[in-house]
């Protein structure tokens, strides 16, 4: 299923909240990806109705196996991507801003061209 990418950068959003806080809610997304509460509800919206996520009644967020796989695929580009760029010499800001906009277009076969550089093992 092709999937867009805002949703792809909303679910990687939700892991690395995850990963930081031990929760994600609407507010920290918004905060995070300096967008607006109605943007994020919008989006959560459609990320629900298409079983990448489920919310409690309290509002916290929880990625479903599939919205998972999804997440962690983007968030081990992303991670990787700015190893790569770093290492050719870009500061870590630059790198950590391209390699987002880099995850989600690199093709299969460069990014493991890349992998295989710097001898990165995916998880």
């Amino acid at each position: 299923m092709k999937i867009q990418k805002s949703s792809e950068d909303y679910l990687e959003m939700i892991l690395m909240l995850k990963e930081k806080k031990g929760y994600a809610r609407s507010i920290d997304i918004a905060s995070e990806l300096s967008v607006t509460k109605p943007s994020v509800s919008y989006a959560m919206k459609r990320l629900r109705e298409n079983g990448y996520i489920t919310m409690d009644a309290d509002g916290l967020i929880t990625l479903t196996e599939q919205g998972f796989e999804i997440a962690h695929r983007m968030y081990n580009r992303h991670k990787m991507l700015t190893e790569f760029l770093m290492s050719i010499g870009i500061d870590e800001e630059t790198a950590r801003e391209d390699a987002c906009k880099m995850e989600h277009d690199i093709s299969e076969k460069s990014f493991d061209a890349m992998c295989r550089f710097l001898n990165w093992h995916m998880e």
